[in-house]
């Protein structure tokens, strides 16, 4: 396949399919907590609201990787854009009826968390095999560039505004979103890399297969280390982040548009991040970047906790932002050069459930301490347990990460398949 500026036309369809998906899921990352707050204003019953999106993760973990690495890859994401297309028109076409509830609620949370389980593994193991090792971060950076400017700096004001219009147009708004990016996904010719769906390997049992990416993943330092670190990064992240829309518009006194347009301040933070990070990673080693991320997430927390404005709140979720573009630049890079093909699926599965695991237990979490301690509580906690990890994680970071600096050497050639 002819390239185009080194990462081809491939990836541009990659790259088009998340960027329309991820906007959908933008525009409702605002219009769903409004429409929960619409229906309770209790902290627990709004950040139960996310951890059921986030329980399937830790369920599918085995079934997850071992199916990403037997199926075809673009199938399996296909069919589940698909089937989220179909349960966001579900809730879209409730919430019109007015009959949307909360069982109802954490019912497709639940279900979209599943599609979200397969489907995102399967997409995310595709980009290494459509790119060379030494794009991964340019490659990265353009994503993750997309996903800031259109998750996380148009779709949250865009959804609440939409929300105001009516609250079933951000859901079906979603719900058009991943039905494109099926059909994008669809379009990709070729998917090079080893296709391990081979009837030797459906024969092995699920238990085994995923055992097998267990021990590589504890056997491996740099990605043992990351994966425990994000595991305990998220579950502080989201034990705040759970409440927010209760922190803007109870303890910041913000409207639900000032709300959206409060979380697309970090994605102005995040698109700077994404942009600079290929430089940071080619000029300052992977320990010096991730050590760096720690000091400036443990700060996050603290700022929030401290704010008594939307402007303080702003600028420290600005800062946020730019952290969490460079971090998931060098975090995402360094488990895909070292993680061989034919285990990507399974150790990404066991990587993410961790990763996802941590922020279903802050979803947990962040009712009941902004519950005791009010809705700055759980800011405090996430400062005290953050600065406890950049504690512990500061030598093993130097310990065990750099040595993934370096693209590793192109790997033997491999037949491509057309589906």
């Amino acid at each position: 396949m002819k390239r185009a500026g080194g990462l081809g036309r491939a990836f541009g369809v990659l790259w088009s399919a998340s960027a329309v998906s991820t906007l959908g899921d933008g525009i409702v990352a605002a219009a769903a907590p409004l429409l929960v707050t619409s229906l309770t204003r209790d902290p627990v019953l709004v950040g139960l609201s996310v951890f059921v999106q986030q329980l399937p993760w830790l369920l599918l973990a085995p079934v997850s990787g071992v199916l990403v690495d037997r199926v075809d890859r673009r199938r399996l994401t296909v069919a589940m854009n698909a089937a989220r297309a179909a349960l966001t028109a579900v809730l879209a076409g409730a919430v019109f009826a007015g009959v949307a509830s909360l069982p109802l609620i954490y019912a497709v949370g639940l279900l979209l968390g599943a599609c979200a389980a397969l489907g995102d593994n399967a997409s995310a193991v595709l980009l290494p095999a459509l790119v060379p090792s030494e794009q991964l971060p340019r490659a990265n950076s353009r994503m993750f560039g997309a996903y800031t400017v259109l998750n996380k700096l148009c779709g949250p004001p865009l959804g609440a505004a939409l929300f105001g219009v009516a609250a079933g147009v951000p859901m079906t708004v979603d719900a058009l979103s991943f039905a494109g990016a099926a059909v994008l996904i669809s379009m990709l010719p070729l998917v090079p890399g080893k296709q391990p769906s081979a009837p030797a390997a459906a024969r092995v049992p699920v238990r085994r297969q995923f055992g097998e990416a267990v021990r590589w993943l504890w056997a491996n330092p740099a990605v043992r280390t990351l994966t425990l670190a994000l595991c305990l990064m998220n579950v502080t992240l989201i034990a705040g982040f759970s409440i927010m829309v209760l922190y803007a518009r109870e303890h910041l006194g913000l409207s639900p548009f000032g709300y959206g347009a409060l979380m697309s301040v970090g994605a102005v933070g995040g698109l700077l991040g994404a942009a600079v990070a290929p430089r940071l990673q080619a000029r300052f080693s992977s320990s010096v970047l991730l050590r760096t991320g720690l000091v400036l997430e443990t700060l996050t927390h603290v700022g929030l906790a401290l704010a008594g404005s939307a402007w303080v709140a702003g600028a420290v979720l600005w800062m946020f932002g730019v952290h969490g573009a460079v971090w998931m630049n060098v975090d995402r890079t360094l488990v895909q050069r070292s993680v061989p093909d034919e285990l990507r699926g399974r150790v990404m599965s066991v990587f993410m459930a961790l990763a996802v695991g941590g922020s279903a237990l802050g979803a947990l979490l962040g009712g009941p301490l902004a519950r005791a301690f009010g809705l700055t509580g759980p800011f405090w906690f996430s400062a005290a347990v953050m600065a406890v990890l950049t504690l512990f994680a500061w030598r093993p970071f130097s310990r065990s990460i750099d040595g993934y600096d370096a693209a590793p050497a192109a790997p033997r050639p491999v037949a491509a398949t057309t589906n």
